[in-house]
């Protein structure tokens, strides 16, 4: 990645720790599951000695699952390991200010073993171990993601106490591009809104999605590393936001039968020169380069969908008529279809359309450009474009469920190749701990359907 101005320069920061200005700083990482994890510091403190050195973490922190139960099947970490220690070590590339918490800055980490070696199962250190196949090459990856979530008049105390059941969503009726009904939450949508621009993310839009309470913000795309921590920092700092307003606020990916959370991944590439290599005189304006990789795509998508839908909850949203995809194919502006074209000249770009709110999206950016890797290094030939509708054409499946693509992922000699047998093992055991834990629970839908009438 090349060399950038973070949102908050070290000197800055080191002023407005010794004027009182700023008294906290976080340092943090994404787990597996893309939250943040981390400690909070007493400013002076980091500056006069985490910063140079860094700060030491659990590393069972990257062995839990999503309730942070110790499970068992990590190679890395466990308790005939001793769960030790692993380094987090400051990127001041992503120093910069959270206007939601008073006084607080925030840094991103990196993570590292005490020798000085990276963890490889780091959703930061995969998407860096493929970011630098691609400059290989000469290319960066330029990325946008689009996170829909879903607003709740309750507070996330108050959800948790009724069992998630019975929530008033900040609007009862399908408010897709309604200015009247964004109107409705402006006040949370534009502190979101500005509080995000003052930690450096630059904020495109805001705008009323399908299902009720259902709204989304999108902001400039950016270097793909740069994206993917911002969409880390938003979605830690919206629920803030709502939770200091007395509101809650979802990102998973199916709250109910209705449209689900969707993120959309567009991605483009760029050379040393900033030009869109995806641009050319071929067949729909695409480069060579282009359609190779998105012949990548198509042929990695269904190996990989463990990165693009990591949770049981994940594969709900992929019903047909539901603009989530179900059909392994790719289209011009097509939203029937996985992979949709967009844009010309330096905008051409693709949009994956498999992820939820609920993705990592290191991990989910690190799949697209492994696969766009392996269409390149192959010259994968592009499949015609999808012209109509994908979902009642005759086209590979998605998977429909965790257990299918884990299955996928873990027998695939694609996702070896690309990410390593460790990563590959470390993130199968992370599906099977998800699928043994929903085989066992006892779901509203059995009782609903069970307790009287059977």
């Amino acid at each position: 990645m090349a060399d950038r101005t973070s949102p908050l320069a070290v000197d800055k920061l080191r002023i407005l720790v010794e004027s009182g200005e700023i008294d906290t700083v976080v340092l943090a990482f994404p787990d597996m599951q893309g939250r943040l994890q981390g400690k909070r510091f007493a400013a002076r403190f980091f500056v006069d000695d985490v910063l140079e050195h860094g700060a030491e973490g659990c590393n069972y922190l990257l062995a839990v699952d999503t309730d942070m139960n110790t499970v068992d099947g990590y190679a890395m970490s466990s308790w005939d390991t001793g769960y030790g220690d692993f380094a987090m070590r400051p990127d001041l590339t992503t120093l910069r200010r959270l206007p939601w918490n008073e006084g607080t800055a925030m840094v991103m980490a990196d993570l590292a073993w005490s020798d000085g070696s990276p963890v490889v199962a780091a959703p930061r250190q995969i998407l860096r171990r493929q970011l630098d196949r691609l400059a290989e090459y000469g290319y960066t990856a330029h990325v946008g993601t689009e996170l829909e979530f879903i607003v709740f008049k309750d507070t996330y105390e108050q959800a948790w106490d009724s069992g998630y059941r019975g929530l008033t969503p900040a609007n009862q009726y399908n408010i897709d591009y309604s200015v009247l009904g964004t109107g409705r939450i402006e006040p949370l949508l534009r502190r979101i809104r500005n509080e995000m621009a003052g930690a450096g993310l630059t904020v495109e839009s805001a705008k009323g999605e399908c299902n009720p309470g259902q709204h989304e913000i999108a902001f400039k795309y950016d270097e793909a590393l740069v994206t993917c921590d911002q969409h880390a920092i938003y979605k830690t700092g919206a629920k803030e936001i709502a939770s200091q307003e007395g509101v809650s606020l979802t990102f998973m990916a199916k709250f109910n039968e209705r449209e689900g959370n969707s993120c959309h991944i567009h991605l483009s590439l760029q050379d040393k020169h900033g030009t869109n290599v995806m641009a050319g005189d071929g067949p729909d304006g695409m480069s060579p380069v282009m359609r190779h990789f998105l012949a990548g795509q198509l042929a990695a998508l269904r190996d990989f969908s463990l990165l693009y839908a990591p949770t049981i909850n994940a594969y709900k949203r992929f019903q047909p008529g539901s603009f989530a995809p179900t059909a392994v194919a790719w289209g011009h502006d097509n939203r029937t279809c996985s992979l949709r074209v967009v844009g010309h000249g330096r905008s051409l770009r693709f949009e994956n359309r498999l992820p939820g709110g609920d993705v990592n999206p290191y991990l989910a950016v690190a799949g697209m450009v492994a696969a766009g890797l392996y269409g390149i290094e192959n010259a994968l030939e592009l499949p015609e474009a999808c012209e109509g509708n994908a979902y009642a054409a005759a086209y590979d499946q998605v998977p429909t469920t965790l257990r299918e693509a884990a299955e996928l992922w873990e027998n695939s000699t694609l996702t070896h190749a690309a990410f390593g047998d460790d990563v590959v093992a470390h993130y199968s055991n992370m599906a099977r701990v998800e699928v043994k834990a929903f085989d066992a629970a006892v779901t509203d839908w059995e009782l609903r359907r069970s307790f009287e009438r059977l």
